[in-house]
């Protein structure tokens, strides 16, 4: 059960965890265990992976939509975590944002028929789990508020946007954007029998070199008794992730139905350069202080029920080792009561850059490396395409070594 506590948002201290040893990753795991997240993205932003073209008819769209599934349950996987609001519109019938653009070509548009719904049923039947998988957010990859659909909120109310990078975002500043952006994405949990609630990695916007996200008017307003602006936006997101896992526990207990709550973030917290109790990594990116995401406190706080980090990098890589990061993750999980998965780059095997993703065994050798942990309950691969065409028989050999039967998550 996830554990909400009501303590104050000041950042909590915590001691050093002692270091764990790693394991030999060449050889295969021992017997699967009886119950290990195996779940996949699907992705529909910009038509990644599902539906392939706008321009196809619901019937085909259904047809691509069970075909991946399909694919999920051929390779023992056994949860899809479904991207149901990418850009700030819906694959539901959406009291709060227009349907999405990603089915039709146009935002706005009804496709004629729900593919959340169906996503749902489809996925149940064949015994996966589905996650309703949302981007808090992200509003357009563009900038102009007045190419979204009429009616759109953020065209209604373009002072919630800011502009960032080329793309538009709703303000995290704001209390009214953080309260309507929770409201948009419990729509799908209170209409539909999703298993879980899911983030991604972006909450304030991966750094863009030369540009400025303009906030100073909410910071001016709302950032007073904050030390710096940093330590402002960092609350705004704990705020969100603490009042969305509130709302959901809340929403279980006049229920009865438990809706699990998991975010997949970049996989590195902070640099132990920058931090003592970071990772021993030398990441370019740091999610405490650029996407203001304070990751670690969401699991030492139990605000999540899992965190899945994207531990993107093979064995060995200099600078941010999958051998350093597991060890990491696994030592911040422990006691907490957050399930940890962890985020595999199915979609890199077969590059020539690092190395060793040219080599099919690499995913194979990181589940036996993380089957050492403990702590680790399962893996999820990036993205559903990828599981589907399998171009290098990653998976494959994934699922000869690791998954040698069926498994509930």
């Amino acid at each position: 059960m996830r554990r909400i506590t009501r303590r104050g948002f000041a950042v909590a201290a915590f001691g050093a965890a002692s270091s764990l040893l790693a394991p030999d990753a060449a050889a295969p795991s021992a017997a699967a265990p009886r119950r290990e997240m195996r779940g996949m993205w699907l992705a529909t932003v910009g038509n990644l992976d599902w539906p392939s073209s706008a321009r196809l008819s619901p019937a085909e769209q259904q047809r691509e939509l069970r075909a991946h599934f399909d694919s999920a349950v051929r390779h023992r996987l056994n949860t899809v975590f479904f991207q149901v609001r990418a850009t700030a519109d819906a694959l539901w019938p959406s009291p709060y944002e227009p349907w999405a653009q990603s089915l039709t070509g146009q935002q706005g548009r009804d496709p004629g028929w729900d593919p959340l719904d169906f996503a749902v049923r489809e996925a149940h039947r064949r015994g996966l789990e589905l996650h309703a998988w949302c981007n808090p957010y992200r509003i357009a990859h563009h900038t102009d508020p007045q190419r979204l659909a009429a009616g759109h909120p953020a065209r209604r109310r373009w002072w919630w946007t800011v502009a960032y990078g080329g793309k538009l975002y709703y303000n995290p500043g704001l209390p009214e954007v953080r309260g309507f952006v929770q409201d948009a994405m419990l729509d799908a949990v209170a209409r539909y029998r999703v298993d879980g609630l899911h983030f991604d990695d972006y909450f304030y916007p991966y750094p863009v070199a030369g540009a400025r996200f303009d906030d100073d008017e909410a910071y001016d307003t709302y950032g007073g008794d904050f030390d710096s602006r940093a330590d402002w936006r960092r609350d705004n997101i704990d705020r969100l992730v603490h009042e969305t896992a509130q709302r959901l526990e809340e929403g279980g207990a006049r229920t009865g139905r438990r809706v699990r709550f998991g975010v997949s973030p970049f996989a590195v917290w902070r640099n132990q350069s920058t931090d003592p109790q970071g990772s021993r990594t030398q990441a370019g990116v740091e999610t405490y202080d650029d996407m203001y995401a304070d990751t670690r406190r969401w699991v030492r706080e139990g605000w999540l029920d899992y965190i899945a980090p994207q531990v993107y990098w093979p064995l060995g890589t200099k600078g941010a080792d999958y051998a350093e990061l597991v060890p990491w993750w696994s030592r911040t999980v422990e006691g907490t009561g957050v399930d940890l998965y962890i985020g595999e780059a199915l979609y890199k095997a077969g590059t020539s850059e690092p190395a060793a993703w040219k080599d099919p065994a690499e995913l194979s050798r990181h589940l036996t490396f993380a089957r050492a942990h403990p702590q680790v309950g399962g893996h999820v691969y990036f993205s559903a395409k990828e599981v589907a065409r399998d171009r290098t028989g990653a998976l494959a050999r994934v699922v000869r070594d690791h998954y040698g039967s069926p498994t509930r998550p």
